[in-house]
């Protein structure tokens, strides 16, 4: 992506943030074990994976727009990038002394495995592996999250409580206030004291004052806390991490169940344990390595209103009554920067930050929890839909359909807001594509068989319409291929490959391959068939048309199939006992079909 403004950076461009990441000691992430956000955002810089922007940016109205676009204005994902803003202000023209950052996790895969430290292809297994291993935090006295500490009345001093973080505004002209988003909520069960992490999104309300939205459908440790806390007649406390290492920033997208602390998986995916400190003001521990901490208790005897908000779903969330949040201190390193994530309409940072967390999940769930053989990988559906909507299941030509059934009742119950529609499909169907997702349903679905709908399903993430007194359904489709069909009518893949070294050769546009871009064969295509293909590529097509000459008849209906003739004048030909073992060979057949 190339510069729009001469005041607008290149990527060798560096700010005083990534400066001062690059000048700490180089032991640091090695006696941690893992990156922190500063030492992350210098791997990026280094990669040419940051633009720095050091001209004035209102984070109001332009900052999140200017993101917005590489994901709306036709730029493909692996030439997205982070964006680093030094030099914030607001819609007053108030200056802030704190970066923001944005599209730093999950931009794009190459940036996800950047923080993960792992190639784009290890990421599911190094999921799985840190969900199995967890490792237990290690709690430390001195954290650079608390450099600066202000609590109690100074923070309604002018600047010094959340008015003093420099918090955009997402969807600007729908949104009523700036929101937290990439922030991670830290609770405790007031039962079992298991913490919980996840990421919910924060009105700034006043200096001292946030608001939430608890998210239900998806993680729903928050609520399950605030409810007891509420029986027991206690605010919740509660913590807000508002940046911090990747490993920590991924995991609370994870879905784990509610008695796992999520700084324990983080600890698994750094592979050495994460360093935690007490906070000031709440009986909770939170990284010791995040940028910006805000402390305080839930309040649980009272609700107000909160949004609307562009939400992650594509429509904005309108107004509804929610939890606030009455801010107690807030905590920060010297050399703060400030997370935000683009989310609202997918595919964006939100949508891929899950995407890669949950897919993992779901073939797990199957493959291993579920104990179904042939589940090959899941993927969800990101664009425009948000995940959860639509997921594909990719399993192998000879799974059983009972199986492949299994497999789709299984991914339509994992999550509560998750399956709406459920597809299985062979592994030569691209799953990424919805063409070839419609392609795989016209002709490989028979849906008076292939087709079955679960009543009195949660209408999960997204407008809720009243109708069906406010229950959804979902739809499952076995879009495998149950029979042989006929190869994809496209060149060989030797022919396309000879054609595509030309095409470069006479310097093409450069080609994005999309699949199928070669044909293959599907089970049905006989030697003979392939024999005739051959002589027709080396010219000698004319001997095809004697040899067809020969097999002219009058007894036979307008396309009537060559194969089935040729198939039952072979029965007839057959002596008496090869014909019996014959019929009960394909009857056997057609029990194992």
């Amino acid at each position: 992506m190339k510069k729009s403004t001469p005041a607008t950076k290149s990527t060798t461009a560096k700010s005083t943030a990534v400066k001062t990441a690059k000048t700490s000691k180089p032991t640091q992430s090695e006696q941690r074990g893992y990156r922190d956000l500063h030492e992350h955002l210098a791997e990026l810089d280094k990669q040419g994976l940051l633009i720095t922007v050091d001209r004035p940016i209102n984070k109001d109205t332009e900052l999140h727009p200017l993101v917005r676009w590489q994901f709306r204005g036709g730029i493909a994902e692996p030439d997205r990038k982070a964006f680093l803003f030094t030099n914030v202000v607001n819609g007053k023209g108030k200056k802030y002394d704190i970066p923001v950052v944005v599209g730093a996790l999950a931009a794009t895969r190459k940036i996800y495995s950047v923080g993960m430290g792992c190639e784009i292809a290890d990421i599911g297994k190094t999921w799985s592996h840190a969900i199995a291993n967890p490792i237990k935090p290690k709690v430390v006295k001195d954290a650079p999250c608390q450099e600066i500490v202000i609590q109690g009345k100074d923070l309604l001093k002018p600047g010094k409580g959340v008015d003093g973080l420099p918090i955009p505004i997402s969807t600007p002209g729908w949104d009523n206030a700036p929101y937290t988003t990439l922030s991670q909520y830290i609770t405790k069960d007031p039962e079992t004291g298991i913490q919980n992490m996840g990421i919910y999104r924060g009105q700034v309300k006043s200096p001292t004052r946030l608001g939430m939205n608890p998210s239900l459908e998806n993680q729903p440790g928050i609520y399950t806390h605030w409810e007891k806390a509420k029986a027991r007649g206690e605010r919740l406390p509660a913590a807000v991490i508002l940046g911090c290492p990747p490993c920590v920033a991924f995991t609370s997208a994870q879905k784990l169940s509610e008695d796992t602390d999520e700084l324990h998986v983080a600890g698994g995916l750094a592979g050495a344990p994460i360093h935690v400190v007490q906070c000031k003001t709440v009986d909770l521990v939170v990284p010791a390595d995040a940028e910006i901490v805000i402390e305080g208790y839930i309040n649980t005897e009272w609700l107000e209103p909160e949004a609307p908000f562009g939400e992650s779903h594509g429509h904005v969330n309108l107004q509804e009554f929610n939890a606030y949040m009455e801010v107690t201190a807030i905590t920060r390193r010297k050399d703060a920067i400030l997370t935000s994530i683009i989310s609202q309409v997918t595919p964006s940072e939100s949508s891929l930050i899950k995407r890669v967390a949950l897919e993992p999940v779901f073939l797990n769930h199957l493959s291993k929890a579920m104990g179904i053989k042939g589940v090959k990988k899941v993927v969800m559906h990101e664009p425009l839909t948000n995940l959860r909507k639509v997921i594909s299941i990719v399993v192998d030509r000879k799974m059983p359909q009972t199986e492949v059934w299994r497999a789709l009742y299984g991914a339509a119950s994992l999550l509560r807001s998750g399956g709406k529609m459920v597809i299985a499909v062979n592994d030569d169907i691209d799953p990424d594509n919805a063409d070839a997702l419609l392609w795989a349903m016209s002709y490989r679905a028979n849906f008076a068989l292939d087709l079955q709908v679960l009543q009195n399903r949660d209408p999960g993430h997204g407008p809720r319409s009243p109708r069906n007194n406010g229950m959804d359904s979902s739809l499952l489709i076995d879009a495998t291929l149950k029979d042989n069909f006929p190869p994809i009518a496209l060149p060989k893949k030797e022919f396309m490959e000879n054609a595509k070294a030309i095409w470069e050769e006479l310097g093409l546009p450069q080609l994005k391959p999309e699949s199928p871009w070669f044909g293959y064969s599907l089970g049905d295509w006989s030697e003979r068939n392939e024999q005739m293909a051959q002589r027709a590529v080396k010219g000698d097509y004319f001997v095809t048309g004697e040899e067809i000459a020969k097999m002219r008849r009058k007894d036979v209906a307008m396309n009537t199939e060559i194969k089935h003739v040729m198939a039952d004048e072979g029965r007839k030909a057959l002596p008496a006992k090869s014909k019996s073992k014959t019929a009960a060979k394909g009857k056997k057949s057609s029990l194992k079909k």
